[in-house]
């Protein structure tokens, strides 16, 4: 566990250097969608003034998720609502959901389980 810490400070760290240091274009686009490459993972932008949405893979991160689930059909169906609700799966087949944060960590099914794996 302290190990993945680390691992997660150090890409964080890096992560600020990268951002403080890239070059910025000195013109501006602001067409209503353009594709804009970080860490060779697309973001898309919509319009000027919302939020950059990162596109995930939902059926293959639930996949690898659900690989060792009692039941991987169920799993599947309830990781891929979460995925796209949430934007984010978390790593490993278990466990670590609070690092999605309190979107994929919080929801619950109409008995008030977890619904996310």
């Amino acid at each position: 566990m302290a190990m993945l810490l680390r691992m997660l400070l150090v890409l964080g760290l890096g992560m600020m250097m990268f951002l403080c240091f890239a070059e910025v274009s000195p013109d501006v686009k602001t067409e209503k969608e353009e594709e804009v490459g970080l860490l060779d993972q697309p973001v898309i932008v919509r319009g000027e003034n919302r939020r950059l949405m990162e596109e995930v893979d939902c059926g293959g991160l639930c996949k690898a998720r659900c690989s060792v689930h009692s039941r991987p059909n169920l799993c599947k169906r309830a990781c891929g609502t979460c995925c796209v609700r949430c934007k984010c799966v978390p790593p490993g087949t278990s466990g670590n959901r609070e690092l999605c944060g309190t979107c994929y960590a919080d929801m619950t099914t109409h008995g008030n389980r977890t619904k996310c794996p």
